[in-house]
């Protein structure tokens, strides 16, 4: 397709989306489309160590709606300043700027008063050691061909792209592969596999007593009298049903930028305060509707209950989960005003996004110091009613009888896995049945589901580690 059919293209789109939705929303949607193209860049060139033209090639070819976009784009990384800079034909412009122990951001031109995060020193983990440091190879010809099946390319496109593979049995490392300019140690974004995160951090919280499951959230701007907001609990928001109207974070496509969620991560300075001046689409807990909104009203209650700050987030996040489970390369991104982007915005290495699937693995419980409430896990991945995709608290689950986890059930996956899931391909899968635990890290397309080769990956993982 020519660039001037394509120009057509996506003016059609947008003339179309225009007379639909309203001026007002697809006015959003160049500075969204620069938005996650400066975000992405700027978290995997400078936190991850990437290059960031493979990046943008690699996620352009995930999401071949952003084609109709990225071509016009002025995309420009400024590795002495490291930022990154995105233009859209004059229409949308974002930059976002790396900051030492933050990752990147958003600039909205709010100025540069950031805190300086300074390390403190580690507590020893109390997850015993799950790898040496070095590359494991399978244990089994078994696991070597699996993992030979999950980064094998397939002829013609949607290819798979996966970058890492980790599979724990019983607590240890038993096989893992990286692909080309990737190792142990690069952090990998998450997506929203990042909610899982923000959920364990809740689940904190609640063994705490600073928050409550089934309370109204403690939410300031929905404390008026007779704000029917006041009935959203910490429980709607984990499972997306909290009812406000910011669209849905399901679809990764072009169409998917005019929806308000959209704005709030890539137009607004506080993401936080956008999601919770929305008003209500449906009664709080009577309709599924996942997106990055709950989680970041969420990631809000974190900072407030951490302290207050960023830094206040970090320290209460290394000292009561990263620490303990031994995860000494993490970096959680956080938007202008101090909040944690917590829908989507970690990285790590996947040898750390392994040992979080791990600590579900042990019910919450590491060195025989509960981390997590008792029932905690059974919460998390029991399934949430009318969530068609198989939506547990803050996890994927398979349990239940939703459309999703019967496709999964239909190719291989056991009824009582439950996952943290991110877009184009990230994984975290937790089998307890099994005593495995699989992280697997790509880019590629959502649709269709086979694409990314997980199913088979933990179907091969299960048959080839039955019995040891």
């Amino acid at each position: 397709m020519t660039r001037r059919r394509l120009l057509l293209t996506a003016t059609a789109v947008t003339a179309l989306t225009v007379a639909a939705l309203g001026a007002a929303r697809a006015r959003d949607v160049p500075k969204v489309a620069t938005g996650f193209i400066a975000s992405v860049l700027c978290s995997e060139t400078f936190v991850s160590g990437l290059d960031p033209d493979r990046v943008l090639s690699e996620t352009r070819s995930a999401m071949p709606g952003a084609g109709l976009l990225t071509w016009a784009m002025d995309v420009r990384v400024d590795r002495p300043a490291k930022n990154v800079t995105v233009t859209l034909l004059g229409l949308g412009r974002s930059r976002a700027v790396f900051r030492d122990g933050l990752g990147c951001h958003m600039d909205h031109g709010e100025g540069g008063d950031w805190p300086t995060i300074r390390p403190s020193q580690p507590q020893p983990a109390l997850l015993p050691e799950i790898a040496p440091p070095h590359v494991v190879p399978p244990a089994t010809p078994a696991l070597a061909a699996a993992l030979d099946h999950a980064f094998a390319e397939p002829e013609a496109p949607p290819f798979r792209r996966t970058h890492a593979v980790v599979v724990l049995k019983d607590g240890k490392l038993i096989a893992e592969r990286y692909a080309p300019g990737y190792t142990i140690e690069t952090p990998l974004l998450g997506f929203s596999a990042t909610k899982s995160m923000t959920a364990t951090l809740i689940g904190i919280l609640i063994r705490q007593g600073k928050l409550a499951l089934d309370a109204p959230a403690p939410v300031a701007a929905w404390q008026r009298e007779g704000d029917p907001r006041r009935a959203i609990t910490v429980d709607h928001l984990l499972r997306h049903t909290a009812g406000l109207a910011l669209g849905s974070s399901l679809q990764a496509s072009l169409l998917s930028a005019l929806e308000p969620v959209n704005r709030m991560k890539f137009v607004e300075p506080d993401r936080a305060a956008y999601a919770e001046s929305i008003p209500l689409e449906t009664a709080p807990g009577t309709t599924s509707n996942y997106h990055d909104g709950n989680t970041v009203i969420l990631s809000h209650l974190i900072r407030d209950a951490a302290g207050g700050s960023a830094s206040d987030v970090l320290r209460f996040a290394h000292r009561e989960l990263f620490d303990p489970l031994g995860m000494r390369n993490v970096t959680i991104e956080f938007d202008a005003a101090g909040t944690p982007e917590g829908s989507s915005q970690m990285l790590a290495p996947a040898r750390d996004w392994a040992r979080l699937g791990q600590l579900y693995l042990d019910d919450g419980v590491l060195g025989g110091r509960r981390i997590l409430p008792a029932g905690w896990v059974d919460y998390v991945a029991t399934p949430t009613p009318g969530a068609f995709v198989g939506l547990g608290a803050g996890f994927w689950t398979n349990r239940g009888d939703s459309f999703g986890a019967n496709y999964r059930i239909s190719h291989g996956w056991p009824r009582d896995a439950f996952f943290a899931k991110g877009t184009i391909g990230q994984y975290v899968i937790v089998i307890p049945s099994e005593r495995l635990v699989i992280a697997r890290f790509g880019r590629t397309v959502n649709w269709p589901p086979e694409a990314d080769g997980v199913a088979q990956l933990v179907s091969e993982v299960i048959a080839a580690t039955r019995g040891e």
